[in-house]
Parts: structure tokens; C-alpha cells; sequence
């Protein structure tokens, strides 16, 4: 029988050991299309958990009410709905940041974490457990996302912040724009490549290595890319049981 955790273990699995982008490798698309900037990075974590914990909250209330055989749809408009508040909430609060997440922002609503989230967790465990469950994995993601910008923006752009007063301007600070590390070392150039798809790659991949080797000294196993266990639909694929090599691929039949 599973040991019981309590709700500070269920939010702080989200921040190392479970991470939803390091570890469990969800997420992967808006990771590495939006962490080209510190201020993208933000505003993408924060709407994430937002709807992480949101969802989580309603889906663990509903867990009971809903038939399981539609419970897949039923989570999707839940995270769907909470979605369209955010985007909305930042289409009218915050325009730049609206603009610059781009199509990235509605989707959201397909992101693996929240699906996955809500199917493992959320539709078994009590409110408190699922609001803990979501609040960790959103910080998570939102760190992993943070590093990963730091990082691209810095040797790519040569500047940390950039675009800064989108977000302050909420807080009346429209003077702070960022900072222009470069322009203060002569004869430095950005590193372009940091802010194209291979920088993104590379980054990840550092950043998932670090992450993995102080999950191990703690005795946890290595990030598995192709393990069933990451799928926000393991538990109900007819592939896992028997079926799957643990690569996602079918097992040859005897």
C-alpha cells in the first residue's frame, strides 16, 4: 500500500522530483516556445498554474460526479473554461504579454500537465491534496521554464528582462525595460543560436541532465523519455498493460 503524503510532499514533488517538464517531460512545446524571454516565461508559468491549481480544485470536487467514461471530456472543458478566463484576463490587463505568447496561450487547454495532472491526480485524491498536487506542479513548470529563458535570453539576446514593463505596467512601473548585459561588455555578441529551436534543444537537455542527477542523489530514477508512466492517458491505454515495451510501441505478439 502506497504511503500517504502529506500536503506539503504533494506541492513540493512538483519543484524537483517530479517536475512536470524535467522529470516527467510534459509540457515540452510551450517550454522551449516560450523561453526565449524571462517576461514570456512568466506570464506562461503563472497562467499555467494558475488553471493547474484552478482545474485541479474543481475536477477533484466533481471527481465523484463525473461518469468515468467521460471523464477525459469533462476535464478538458474544465481546463478549457479556466483557460479562456486567463486569456482573457491578460487580453485585457496585460496586451503585450498577450501578443507575444501568441497561439501558445490557448493552448494551454492541450497542455500534457494539466491533462495528466487532472487524470492521475486530481480525479482521486481530496481538494486540498489536488489544489497542493497542482500548486507544486505549476511552480515547477514555472521554474523550469524560468531557467530555461534566463539561460536563452542571456547569451542569446544579451539582456535579462527584456520587455519588462508589459508585466510591471499592472503595478504602475513602466520605467523598467530591462537590462542590456551586453552593451556594457565591448567587443561581446549574442549567441543567436540560443534563441533559435537548437538553443532551446540544448538548453532542455542541460537543464533535464542537472535536474536528473540531483533527483538520483536522492535516490530517485532517471527521467524516462519513452516510459508509459509520463502519458496523461497511461492509465487508461489499452497499450500499457501487456501491450507496450515501455517505448510507446506495441510489444511483438507471440
Amino acid at each position: 500500500m502506497a504511503e500517504k503524503k502529506t500536503l506539503g510532499q504533494e506541492f513540493r514533488k512538483g519543484l524537483l522530483t517530479e517536475n512536470p517538464v524535467l522529470r516527467l517531460v510534459l509540457g515540452t512545446c510551450p517550454t522551449l516556445a516560450t523561453s526565449t524571454s524571462m517576461v514570456n516565461a512568466i506570464g506562461m508559468g503563472i497562467s499555467v498554474t494558475l488553471v493547474l491549481l484552478c482545474s485541479n480544485i474543481v475536477i477533484s470536487l466533481l471527481r465523484k460526479v463525473i461518469p468515468s467514461k467521460v471523464r477525459i471530456p469533462a476535464y478538458i472543458v474544465i481546463i478549457a473554461s479556466f483557460v479562456t478566463i486567463i486569456q482573457l484576463l491578460i487580453k485585457a490587463f496585460v496586451p503585450a504579454l498577450n501578443d507575444a505568447l501568441g497561439v501558445f496561450l490557448p493552448l494551454i487547454v492541450v497542455n500534457c500537465i494539466l491533462l495528466g495532472r487532472a487524470e492521475a491526480f486530481a480525479g482521486k485524491h481530496k481538494v486540498l491534496a489536488s489544489a497542493a498536487d497542482g500548486l507544486g506542479m505549476g511552480i515547477g513548470f514555472t521554474a523550469a521554464v524560468f531557467c530555461m529563458a534566463t539561460i536563452r535570453e542571456f547569451f542569446g539576446s544579451g539582456t535579462l528582462f527584456a520587455g519588462a514593463d508589459s508585466l510591471l505596467g499592472l503595478f504602475g512601473v513602466t520605467s523598467f525595460t530591462g537590462i542590456n548585459v551586453f552593451s556594457h561588455i565591448p567587443g561581446i555578441e549574442p549567441i543567436l543560436i540560443f534563441v533559435l529551436a537548437p538553443g532551446g534543444f540544448f538548453t532542455f537537455g542541460l537543464l533535464m541532465a542537472c535536474a536528473n542527477r540531483i533527483a538520483e542523489r536522492r535516490g530517485k530514477e532517471k527521467a524516462q523519455l519513452g516510459s508509459c508512466d509520463s502519458c496523461p492517458m497511461a492509465s487508461a491505454c489499452r497499450l500499457r498493460d501487456g501491450g507496450c515495451d515501455g517505448d510507446g510501441e506495441e510489444a511483438a505478439k507471440a
